[in-house]
C-alpha cells in the first residue's frame, strides 16, 4: 500500500537539489528522507569508533537509517519521547570522548567539518532517537513473558553447541556504613554554603561559576551545576522538596542535606511538572582517624560473626547503612541484570579484590571503598554467599538466563515480523544507484 506518491520523492529531492548541489536524497521512507550526507556521516562515525559494518555501508546503512524512521514514526503516533536530561547527559560524555580521542575541539571540528555547536546538536538528535527508538522496542516486546514449560522446551531444544558457556560468577553480601562525620566538619561545610549564597544574592559571584569552581557533583559542575529538565521521581526526596517549592530564579534556596551531602539550589525554569534548576554539593571530609574508628567496629562484628555469636544477616539489619542491600540481608543485585549474580568484572574493584580467594560462606577483612551511587568513602566487610565456576548453562543454576534467551529470541522475532508488516504499509523510494544491495529486509524495492 503507498501511502506517499511519487510526486513526494521528486519535490524532497528537487528542494534538496536547491539547498546543496553535492548532496542528494538517497531513500523516502513515507514523508521522510534520508540523505546521502546522513549516510556519509554515519559511515565516518562508525570507521572512527571502529564498529564493523557488516556489508556494504551504501546498502547497510540506508536500510539501518530507514528501519530508524519506521520506529521514530511510530513513537510519535504512541507519543513516546526521549528524557531530555538523559539525552543531554550522553551527549556530553560523547563530545568529551571525542574530545579526548582526537585531541582538542578544534580538531574535532576539523575531522567532522563542522563547528561544535553543530556536531552537538546533531548529536543530540541522534541520541535523542536512539532513546526512542529503544523504548519503542521495548513497548512492542513488554508482553513476552514465556511460562516456565515454554523456557524448558526451549532449553531442551537447543543443540549442545548452542547452549552457553556461563562464565565464572558470584553472590555477595555486603554490611557496610559511613565512618562518623565529626559536627565540627559539617559546620565547615555549611558555613562554605553559607558564603557562596551570600556571594550570589549580593552579585559579587554567580551561581554556575561557582558550581564550576567547587561542587562536587563533578558532572554538573561542568555544565555550571545545570541539572536539565527532570521530574520530582528522579530527585532524591530532600532535594525534590526544595528544589520544587522554588519560585524565584534570583533567590537561591535555605542549606538543603541529602544522602549525597549538603547542596544550594537556584531555580532556572518550571515547565509542568518538570524542573530545571543547578545546584552546588559540596561533601564533609572523613579524617583518617573517622576511617580507623570505622574499621575497628567493622572487626568486632566480624569477630562475633566468625564466633558464630552473631548471623551475617542479622549484623546487616543491626549495623549496615546500605539501603539497596540492607531489606535483603545484604545480599547485592546486579544493575545490569537484575540478578544477585556478579562476573568479577562487574563488581567494585575493591569488593572483587575481597572475595577472589575467600570460599562460600568466609567473610573478608574490613576495607575502605567508593560507594559510586553517593561517591562517598565507606567501609564494609563482604561475604560470599555462593560462587560458580565456568560450566554450560543449565535449568537448575541458570534459569533466568535461559529465560532471557528466550525473550531475546522471541523478541527479534517479533521485531522482525513487525518491520515487515510496516514495510507493507510505508511509501519507500529509492534513489537508482541505491538498489543494488542485499538488503536484511528485501522488500523496501518490492514495497514500491
Amino acid at each position: 500500500m503507498r501511502t506517499y506518491s511519487i510526486i513526494a520523492f521528486l519535490a524532497l529531492s528537487l528542494s534538496m537539489v536547491a539547498q546543496s548541489v553535492i548532496d542528494e536524497v538517497v531513500w523516502v521512507v513515507g514523508d521522510e528522507a534520508i540523505l546521502r550526507s546522513e549516510v556519509e556521516e554515519e559511515r565516518m562515525r562508525a570507521q572512527y569508533e571502529g564498529q564493523q559494518i557488516p556489508g556494504d555501508p551504501y546498502c547497510v546503512i540506508p536500510e539501518q537509517l530507514a528501519i530508524q524512521k519506521l520506529f521514530l514514526h511510530q513513537a510519535e503516533l504512541d507519543s513516546v519521547e526521549a528524557n531530555e536530561s538523559t539525552v543531554s547527559h550522553q551527549v556530553d560524555m560523547r563530545m568529551n570522548y571525542y574530545i579526548s580521542q582526537i585531541g582538542s575541539k578544534e580538531k574535532m571540528e576539523e575531522y567532522f567539518r563542522k563547528p561544535s555547536s553543530e556536531i552537538r546538536e546533531e548529536m543530540m538528535t541522534s541520541v535523542r532517537h536512539q532513546m526512542i527508538i529503544q523504548q519503542m522496542q521495548q513497548k512492542l516486546t513488554s508482553g513476552i513473558k514465556p511460562t516456565p514449560a515454554e523456557i524448558r522446551r526451549f532449553y531442551n531444544a537447543l543443540p549442545l553447541d548452542s547452549i552457553p558457556m556461563m562464565p565464572a560468577q558470584v553472590e555477595v553480601q555486603i554490611l557496610s556504613f559511613e565512618p562518623p562525620v565529626p559536627v565540627e566538619e559539617t559546620e565547615r561545610v555549611k558555613q562554605r554554603l553559607r558564603e557562596f549564597t551570600e556571594r550570589i544574592q549580593s552579585g559579587s559571584a554567580d551561581f554556575s561559576m561557582l558550581a564550576r569552581l567547587y561542587s562536587e557533583d563533578t558532572e554538573s559542575a561542568k555544565r555550571g551545576g545545570e541539572l536539565g529538565f527532570v521530574g520530582k521521581g528522579q530527585l532524591v526526596p530532600e532535594f525534590a522538596d526544595v528544589a520544587f517549592n522554588l519560585n524565584d530564579p534570583k533567590r537561591v534556596s535555605r542549606i538543603v542535606q541529602s544522602e549525597y551531602g549538603y547542596h544550594i539550589i537556584q531555580l532556572i525554569e518550571k515547565k509542568g511538572d518538570r524542573i530545571n534548576c543547578r545546584h552546588i554539593l559540596l561533601r564533609p571530609r572523613i579524617s583518617a582517624t573517622d576511617k580507623v574508628n570505622a574499621i575497628e567496629k567493622l572487626d568486632s562484628i566480624r569477630q562475633l560473626i566468625l564466633a558464630d555469636s552473631l548471623l551475617f544477616e542479622q549484623a546487616v539489619i543491626r549495623f549496615s547503612e546500605d539501603k539497596n542491600t540492607v531489606m535483603n540481608a545484604g545480599l547485592m543485585i546486579n544493575p545490569n541484570t537484575g540478578s544477585s549474580r556478579f562476573e568479577y568484572q562487574d563488581l567494585a574493584p575493591e569488593i572483587a579484590k575481597q572475595i577472589y580467594s575467600l570460599n562460600e560462606g568466609e567473610v573478608s577483612q574490613p576495607f575502605v571503598m567508593m560507594d559510586q551511587s553517593k561517591n562517598k568513602e565507606v567501609c564494609a566487610i563482604v561475604r560470599v554467599k555462593k560462587k560458580m565456576d565456568i560450566h554450560r548453562a543449565n535449568l537448575a543454576d541458570d534459569f533466568q538466563a535461559i529465560k532471557s534467551m528466550l525473550e531475546q529470541k522471541k523478541g527479534a522475532e517479533l521485531i522482525h515480523d513487525w518491520i515487515l508488516q510496516k514495510q507493507k504499509n510505508t511509501y519507500v523510494q529509492i534513489a537508482p544507484g541505491w538498489q543494488d544491495c542485499e538488503f536484511e529486509y528485501p522488500n523496501w524495492i518490492h514495497s514500491n
